[in-house]
């Protein structure tokens, strides 16, 4: 909780009361325009009431998903209006289709009540969230929402990024000073913020600085150096984000916040990791038997097509490394026309893949040797899906990096072995991002992103957003 910056609660709280205000101010509304007698709308007073909780929760995750926390949108009145409208649309419809699929909600079903609320909670959001608590917030943002910073890095990035803050001074962001193992302790960088020390005094730093957050602005460094820097910053009771050419591929795919036109990449533990563990494993495996009885159709005709299409077994089983480097046995729909023996030039192009420096590999796929339903069920990721089997024996989680081959992870260098320090998932980030054309390195990074970030809402996002993925095909071979 100390991690979350102060004007992020109050933007939260006011969002659940201008609901509440809303809802009262339909109420009204409905009951002046159709003369209905006060009790008659509100004497089913518990469903109101649970509505409402409904309806907040709902939002309260629409405007996280479209970035209305984040302070790059707060500040500036266009992106932040376009988002209110967007996360409005969303939330709106969102609602609708829950109180079609339950049939729970009455008031819904009144057009004039749905269209009457819309009108009033945007007006409401507008002149409330975009005009009044944007102000409150540009008026108190060197004092109730100071923020105190230090930048570790000391070069040239770091330097540009301190700068660009300094000038524009409009996010509460106070940096207090640099930390860097190649300057001097108490050297000036820029605007009189000199280096307080090395990171092997962070925490000493941190205490007596009282410092908010950490930003990890690093030129020329490895990505062995910058992980173990973060692991560092990470044991610490504060807020770390990272600005790096190496987590580049992180801010074109996933949407991130930006200070100062810089985006940085959220790289804190925000819940505690055991209750994320406990609470992850619980929802893979109710999930998964969910998942199972509600497909069981198309597990059958696609396990019918599949000894249709061509000679051999309907599953195809394959060793590949889990957690903490663990073998496991893992599961798929046979796409592939059967071929005894190791695929030894399969396996040194995909070597080759892993290699490559570039960042402009390719993932290798043999399309010879796909059968017919193959195409279809590889595009649509459906050969996947005995993987739930995966997830229910706790070999796999829904969400987590992709599960490796033996030789692969021999392959892996040190800082890419850190993708197994998690169970691996069915789906993750790079799969709803890119899928088949994200190079080898670009999917590590975006999966230590995930690791780093692993969360209950999260995992939501992603599980939601493979959804379309697997529907129309995007990106898969």
């Amino acid at each position: 909780m100390k991690k979350i910056p102060k004007y992020k609660f109050y933007f939260v709280v006011f969002d659940f009361l201008i609901i509440a205000l809303s809802f009262q101010t339909t109420a009204l509304f409905v009951w002046k325009t159709n003369n209905l007698s006060f009790e008659y709308f509100f004497k089913p007073f518990f469903d109101i009431f649970f509505l409402y909780l409904i309806v907040s929760t709902i939002f309260a995750f629409v405007f996280q998903y479209n970035g209305l926390y984040k302070i790059n949108v707060i500040l500036n009145k266009a992106s932040h209006l376009t988002s209110v409208i967007k996360s409005l649309f969303f939330g709106i419809l969102t609602v609708i289709v829950l109180s079609f699929i339950f049939k729970y909600f009455e008031v819904l079903y009144s057009r004039l009540t749905l269209f009457t609320f819309s009108i009033i909670y945007l007006a409401y959001l507008f002149l409330i969230r975009v005009e009044i608590l944007r102000n409150v917030f540009l008026r108190l943002r060197n004092k109730q929402f100071k923020r105190n910073f230090i930048i570790i890095g000391a070069g040239k990035s770091g330097k540009l990024l301190a700068t660009k803050i300094i000038i524009e001074d409009s996010m509460g962001i106070n940096i207090i000073g640099f930390i860097d193992d190649n300057k001097n302790i108490g050297e000036d960088i820029v605007a009189g913020k000199k280096v307080l020390g090395t990171i092997n005094q962070i925490q000493y730093i941190i205490k007596e600085k009282k410092v908010d957050e950490i930003l990890v602005v690093m030129d020329n460094v490895s990505y062995d150096r910058l992980l173990e820097v973060i692991d560092i910053c990470k044991e610490l009771e504060v807020n770390v984000r990272l600005t790096s050419e190496l987590f580049d591929i992180v801010t074109k795919k996933v949407s991130t916040e930006k200070y100062a036109d810089f985006p940085v990449v959220d790289v804190s533990s925000r819940i505690n990791r055991r209750f994320n563990l406990v609470f992850k494993r619980a929802f893979d495996i109710l999930s998964s038997i969910i998942g199972l009885i509600l497909l069981s159709p198309i597990f059958l005709s696609i396990a019918i097509l599949v000894k249709l299409s061509s000679p051999g077994p309907i599953f195809f089983y394959q060793e590949r490394i889990g957690r903490e480097g663990r073998a496991f046995k893992f599961y798929k729909f046979r796409s592939m026309f059967v071929n005894n023996g190791e695929d030894e030039e399969r396996r040194n192009k995909m070597l080759d893949f892993i290699k490559d420096d570039s960042g402009n590999g390719e993932k290798v796929i043999d399309e010879a040797r796909v059968t017919k339903i193959g195409k279809v069920i590889r595009k649509t990721s459906l050969d996947e899906l005995p993987q739930l089997f995966n997830v229910i024996k706790g070999d796999m989680s829904l969400v987590g990096p992709r599960p490796c081959l033996p030789y692969e992870f021999e392959n892996y260098v040190s800082w890419q072995k850190r993708r197994v320090n998690v169970l691996p998932g069915c789906t993750g980030v790079w799969q709803v991002t890119g899928r088949s054309s994200v190079s080898f390195k670009d999917s590590i990074v975006l999966d230590l992103y995930y690791i780093n970030n692993m969360s209950p809402w999260l995992d939501l996002q992603i599980l939601l957003k493979t959804i379309p993925v697997m529907l129309f095909a995007r990106g898969g071979k």
